[in-house]
């Protein structure tokens, strides 16, 4: 519980552009302390604990209690977003104006306050309530302090930041981009990534970062397909669950997830700023969109939801009851608030033109689900035709309400209206960007590397036989790749040419040549007219050449950077832009061994290089320590091991062409090229989803499957082993794909659903085990439901989608009926789950106390309750437990959220009765919260049996 607020005053007028010589305490204290008790703050400063000032009250009675007390103008301010200084904010902390605005009545959210970023291609922000951390934190909580001591009801407000790549901040811990990190292929470093990301942003003072992002890669000309995990919408959802529950770890902040819906696949990739009708089918808007929003909802409970502003089949997003309610709410059990992306309400009158003015835009987006308009405009605009609608009835009061009960819901989780300030100053200079977070950096940065090509093993360099490195190109030394936007702005960046000097051996030159520009003058035009070069263009070609003559080998670093991918730079190729590939060939011309670098926001085109070029090494946007990654893998002090998440097209012209996709859809006619030859077109990817190589060499054995027959409500282990074959230690991505092989709709030719990633020292062997559970079998058949149809099913593990070590068929039965008609036995595990060891949950209600499921810390089984059930005790029986194992029993009444009943330490081998205050829900779980405990048996008579 809080402590007893100590009382300081802290003198500092109202701030412009600086503030000077600030005297910042170690500790933040607020100045009002009559409205600070030991327990509780007196929010409405009535001189009484109201229900929602009270910590132990439930969280829907404190919700009612405070909706109860508000006037229609402070619920409307709850209900918009106000963007912070230099922004539409022209205060950097409270001055007394601030009384006569909008938000005397309180704020929704305060979006993007003090956090350095000024806008598209501005110098960051710097003064003394940007950095350092704490000052920054305290700047936060004076602003926060406005909120809860000079408005009537105290509301805290919602401090929103971007965090795709690290909270975004004048400082904090740079991570590389949510491209480069899907290509680690790795939960445990993105459930990392997400935690500390959280905990800056905490500790800086924010508390909602949007992320992750779970749009799923379909155009490689998107500009924003740097920031997809990749085009499998399984693993954006894997990684999607590890960065939200990362990010909510202990509530520290609210994951708000984006873009909601069917907003990566526009037209042609073509921006506009309405991305209007992605040509997509429905099926495919399900199968691909909205199974990772669906699943992230579910598994980890993200707290907030951005509605884009596409429309989809000519219905806007932001206007769609359907998708913001129906489907979003209803079916997904989202119960947090939803957020607008950018100026989604502005469009429906302004782009979509489905309202005739702002005010009809309000009233369409606020009965569609919006619960907080977002955007870079003054909250007046929002709030004010609001207030008409509800005053003319177009509203009504019980919308505005619902509406607003999602936000309190929100600031009530995360702890806002208990602990409102970020109060121990000296932790966040202690912890923003530390050095242990620093490390988990370097490694994302280090395991998002892809190796496309290495001919002769001419990788890993030798660093004792090179007295003379030319590193040349746009890239080599640049740093703006690691500051794009939706991150930290103002990092120290190690480049490409940094981290070489660094790496190689005393006494070792390395000589650099920019070589030519990222893009020629008459860039983009120069990718369908072919301008000559400029003098200028060259003289910089020839400077490289020489120096790539008098070196021993060359590091060519090539590719994208801010000026050719990003937020509305949907590209016309995919070939290297500018006059990058001139430089590419005449490097190539002198004859010297030539290893490429690519860093960029999207996939290539790079047919050439990879026909002629002896080394590829994909790099993408690699963060602020990608130039040491890089040099640590050119020189095998790193053996690279990430795997493709996206295709590479041989060119623009097979797009749509990606992953995954339906049997013979990539396939063209024929195969032999030249006069006498039958083929038209350029057949197959560049590089196929999954692709990757490493320094050393995996063998794939010994393919097991729990069954061979299951039941379509049973869940299959599928396990082999793999070997490191190689004399280095590296790591391999293995990867599990499914084909349904014969089914009613037309299903992928490939499925993802699994994936490990394993490290192996020369020689060793690991076993690789996948729990597949009935929803990885599904399809969405003719009349739109979700079933999993009994029939044969291809398993297959690979080292690529295109590189399929082993296989193994599964049969699935209709649930009740075996193959020749005989009944099966019913499955008591339908309605149970688990983090882990899935297979054995059939051990907790077998019966048979001898057999056990087993979780460590962290672990938790899931129980799905019979509807309307209450519920005040389980019966548990543990079997062997480490000392000083403890549990927590929590309940969900939906959405994912599971809150605490009941905490106690595990009695081995023995029968817990274990009591709660009567609650209702739909599921229960058992959560080890240290040590490691065995379950034997389970008795629970509420659980859902149909």
């Amino acid at each position: 519980m809080r402590k007893q607020f100590l009382y300081c005053i802290l003198a500092c007028t109202a701030l412009g552009t600086e503030a000077n010589a600030l005297n910042i305490p170690k500790t933040y204290v607020p100045k009002n302390k009559s409205m600070y008790h030991k327990e509780w703050i007196d929010f409405n400063k009535n001189g009484q604990k109201d229900v929602y000032e009270d910590p132990n009250a439930d969280i829907n009675a404190r919700i009612e209690d405070l909706l109860s007390q508000m006037t229609m103008e402070e619920k409307t301010c709850q209900m918009v977003t106000l963007y912070g200084y230099q922004r539409v904010l022209k205060d950097s902390l409270p001055t007394s104006e601030w009384k006569n605005q909008l938000w005397k009545d309180g704020i929704g959210a305060i979006d993007e306050h003090l956090n350095a970023f000024r806008g598209w291609g501005v110098p960051p922000l710097k003064n003394d309530l940007v950095w350092p951390a704490s000052n920054h934190a305290w700047a936060l909580n004076e602003v926060q302090r406005f909120f809860i001591e000079e408005t009537r009801l105290g509301i805290p407000v919602d401090f929103t930041n971007e965090g795709i790549r690290g909270v975004e901040n004048y400082i904090a811990t740079n991570f590389p981009t949510q491209l480069a990190l899907g290509h680690s292929w790795n939960r445990d470093l993105i459930h990392k990534v997400g935690y500390i990301t959280g905990r800056e942003a905490r500790l800086l003072g924010y508390t909602n970062v949007y992320a992750p992002i779970l749009d799923v890669g379909r155009d490689q000309r998107w500009g924003r397909y740097e920031e997809v995990y990749g085009e499998s919408p399984y693993l954006v959802a894997e990684l999607g669950i590890e960065m939200a529950k990362g990010l909510q770890t202990d509530m520290q902040v609210a994951s708000t997830a984006k873009h909601f819906i069917a907003y990566s696949n526009n037209k042609g990739a073509r921006e506009g700023f309405a991305r209007v009708d992605p040509q997509m089918s429905w099926r495919e808007v399900e199968n691909i969109h909205v199974y990772p929003f669906s699943r992230v909802i579910r598994e980890a409970g993200i707290l907030g939801v951005m509605s884009s502003y596409n429309d989809y089949d000519g219905f806007p997003i932001q206007g769609s009851y359907y998708w913001l309610t129906k489907r979003l709410r209803g079916e997904m059990g989202f119960r947090g608030y939803v957020v607008s992306d950018s100026d989604a309400v502005e469009y429906l009158y302004s782009k979509h033109k489905t309202a005739k003015d702002m005010k009809e835009a309000v009233r369409q987006s606020v009965e569609a689900g919006l619960n907080v308009r977002c955007t870079f405009r003054s909250p007046d605009s929002f709030v004010l035709p609001l207030r008409e609608l509800v005053k003319e009835g177009g509203i009504s009061m019980e919308t505005i309400d619902n509406r607003v009960r999602d936000v309190l819901r929100v600031k009530f989780m995360l702890g806002l209206f208990d602990s409102p300030y970020q109060t121990d100053l000296e932790l966040a200079d202690k912890e923003v960007n530390s050095a242990e977070h620093q490390a988990v950096a370097l490694q994302a940065s280090r395991e998002g590397l892809v190796l496309l090509k290495n001919q002769d093993n001419l990788l890993p360099l030798d660093k004792s036989k090179i007295r003379r490195i030319a590193v040349c190109g746009p890239n080599a030394d640049e740093k703006s790749f690691a500051l794009t936007h939706y991150g930290p702005v103002a990092v120290e960046v190690t480049t490409v040419l940094e981290g070489i000097r660094n790496q190689v051996n005393e006494g070792t030159e390395v000589v650099y040549a920019k070589g030519c520009d990222l893009v020629d003058p008459h860039w983009p035009e120069s990718e369908i007219i072919d301008y000559p070069l400029t003098g200028d263009e060259k003289k910089g070609i020839a400077e490289a050449v020489e120096k790539v003559k008098q070196s021993d080998v060359a590091v060519m670093v090539l590719g994208g950077g801010i000026r050719t991918c990003g937020e509305n730079k949907s590209r016309t190729s995919l070939e290297l832009p500018g006059h990058q590939q001139e430089l590419l060939e005449a490097v190539m011309e002198t004859g010297k061994p030539v290893v490429l670098v690519l860093i960029n926001g999207r996939p290539l085109s790079i047919n050439w290089a990879d026909k002629f070029v002896p080394a590829i090494l994909e790099a993408w946007y690699p963060g602020s320590q990608g130039g040491r990654a890089i040099a640590e893998a050119l020189f095998g002090d790193y053996n690279p091991g990430g795997k493709l998440t996206v295709t590479f097209p041989k060119t623009v012209g097979q797009i749509p062409f990606n992953f995954p996709a339906k049997p013979a859809s990539q396939v063209d006619g024929g195969q032999t090229p030249g006069m006498g030859g039958n083929q038209a077109r350029i057949n197959g990817p560049l590089y196929p989803f999954g692709y990757g190589l490493s320094y050393t060499t995996f063998e794939y054995s010994d393919m097991q499957l729990s069954s061979s027959v299951i039941t379509d409500h049973q869940p299959v282990t599928v396990t082999c082993k793999v070997k490191n074959t190689g004399s280095r230690a590296g790591d391999e991505v293995v990867q599990l794909y499914m084909r349904d092989v014969v089914s009613s709709v037309t299903t992928y030719e490939k499925s993802l659903r699994g994936f490990e990633r394993v490290h192996l020292e020369p020689g060793e062997t690991k076993e690789v085990k996948f729990e597949l559970l009935p929803r990885d079998f599904q399809l969405l058949d003719i009349d739109k439901h979700w079933v999993v149809e009994p029939g044969m099913f291809q398993l297959m593990i690979g080292a690529s989608s295109e590189d399929i070590r082993l296989k193994k068929g599964l049969e699935i039965r209709a649930y009740g009926r075996g193959a020749t008609g005989e009944t099966i036995q019913s499955d008591p595990t339908d309605f149970i789950s688990a983090s882990k060891n899935a297979s054995h949950i059939i051990h907790v209600v077998d019966g048979d106390y001898s057999t056990t499921w087993t979780g460590d810390k962290g672990e938790y089984i899931s129980f799905e309750l019979a509807d309307n059930t209450k519920i005040d005790h389980m019966l548990v029986t543990w079997k062997n437990a480490e000392a000083g194992s403890t549990y927590e029993i929590q309940i969900s009444s939906g959405g994912g959220q599971f809150l605490p009943v009941q905490k106690g330490a595990v009695k081995p081998n023995a029968d817990d009765d274990i009591r709660f205050n009567l609650t209702s829900g739909s599921d229960i779980r058992i959560l080890i919260t240290s040590g490691k405990a065995e379950i034997a048996e389970v008795k629970l008579p509420e659980l859902r049996k149909e």
